[in-house]
């Protein structure tokens, strides 16, 4: 198969032109070169957003390195064209075996990074399985990935600093709630041309990625079910006029589900052999372990490719079940991901992150937050990116709430 590296250079500058925050991050790295004499790995969804990110970091003055996060989500148009910028080095390509993914991990690592930008955790894994002493640290943007951190960094096993990105208010607030909820539906219809008006929709987990699939899904005219173990979550479900159910309840009438937990089964085999026929399934969640595709085709009789993309497993009482993108992240695997505009605010959030642990460096190994400052500074440069003004705290309200700086 032929690789159109124009078309992968022209979707790379589409989405350059669409961040401001970054385009703004780049003059000054330009002159300042902050990551000088620096390598950086990335383990990253490679497709023309993140390969602006790349050439920022590398723009700062650093070596850079990417593979991807996901077997299904490098676009290889990207990829190529990524390959061809001076000093990054890529070691990707889309649908890889597992043993290739592991290798590419592998390959990213070999050249002994001072940092590394992950998604998901598998980088920072690997490296826990094979330390390397010149590791500064780095960070984490994803839910899974920080989940994975807090557990080693808990038992004391967390071997550099690492910064929980995906926690950070400018990324939790706009990523998690309103690109998943964008980029999930994307996928959805690309790849099932199906209308959502009308039907039921079940969506398990509501943490800021469920919220925003089941906003969208609101807004699209669906009747939406949320499932969520969190009794908080699930009441606050309640509360914003959702109904609230069980998993192996809600599948009986669920026409789609989405499942955004970032935890394994959370579609069992049992809600399976429940589930109503025709329904749709698929994850927003970072791994393929929430509806798992080896329980589907142990369970079915038969099996086949009937879209780009959609799996139909017929089950032995003759129901149709239908799996999206081989149950990885549906707006990844089967789409472009979340909207330029958004990764623009999170993308800032991981380089000025990266520059803030060079300029804090050395940190005890332990997950740390980012601060508060960061966010601060990427919300009020979104603003003036878009034109708008807010007003300030004065030096007597300062005073009145405690504040010695506004």
């Amino acid at each position: 198969m032929s690789i159109n590296l124009e078309h992968g250079r022209n979707k790379i500058d589409w989405a350059k032109s669409r961040m401001p925050l970054l385009n703004l991050l780049r003059k000054r790295f330009l002159q300042e070169l902050p990551f000088a004499g620096k390598r950086i790995s990335m383990s990253i969804h490679l497709e023309a957003k993140t390969a602006c990110l790349a050439v920022l970091l590398r723009d700062g003055g650093a070596q850079v390195h990417v593979t991807g996060s996901n077997p299904l989500s490098t676009q290889d148009e990207i990829a190529s064209a990524l390959a061809e910028e001076e000093n990054i080095e890529v070691f990707a390509r889309h649908g890889v075996s597992s043993d290739e993914y592991t290798r590419h991990l592998v390959q990213t690592l070999a050249h002994r990074p001072h940092m590394i930008l992950d998604d998901g955790g598998d980088l920072m894994n690997l490296l826990h399985s094979s330390p390397q002493d010149q590791v500064i640290g780095g960070c984490e943007e994803t839910t899974t990935g920080v989940g994975r951190l807090r557990k080693l960094a808990k038992e004391g096993k967390l071997l550099f600093p690492m910064f929980a990105v995906n926690d950070a208010r400018m990324k939790s607030l706009f990523d998690n709630r309103y690109g998943t909820g964008q980029s999930v539906w994307d996928g959805i219809f690309r790849s099932t041309n199906l209308l959502i008006a009308g039907k039921n929709v079940l969506v398990v987990g509501y943490g800021w990625c469920g919220r925003g699939i089941a906003l969208r899904a609101n807004g699209l005219g669906a009747r939406v079910t949320v499932a969520d173990v969190d009794p908080v979550c699930a009441l606050e479900a309640l509360m914003e006029g959702l109904q609230v159910a069980p998993v192996a309840e809600a599948v009986r009438t669920a026409d789609l589900v989405i499942t955004a937990t970032g935890c394994a089964d959370v579609v069992p085999e049992e809600a399976l052999r429940e589930a109503k026929d025709g329904i749709v399934l698929c994850n927003a969640g970072h791994f393929n372990v929430e509806v798992r595709p080896d329980t589907l085709a142990r369970m079915s009789v038969s099996q086949r490719t009937v879209r780009d993309g959609v799996e139909e497993y017929t089950m032995p009482d003759g129901r149709h079940l239908y799996l999206l993108g081989e149950g990885r992240l549906v707006n990844l695997a089967l789409g472009d991901g979340h909207p330029v505009e958004i990764m623009d605010m999170s993308f800032a959030v991981q380089a000025l992150t990266l520059e803030h642990l060079l300029e804090v460096a050395p940190l005890k190994a332990d997950l740390y937050s980012v601060p508060s400052e960061i966010d601060d500074c990427i919300a009020r440069m979104k603003l003036d990116s878009l034109g708008v003004r807010i007003d300030a705290l004065t030096d007597d309200q300062r005073i009145y709430l405690g504040r010695t700086s506004s």
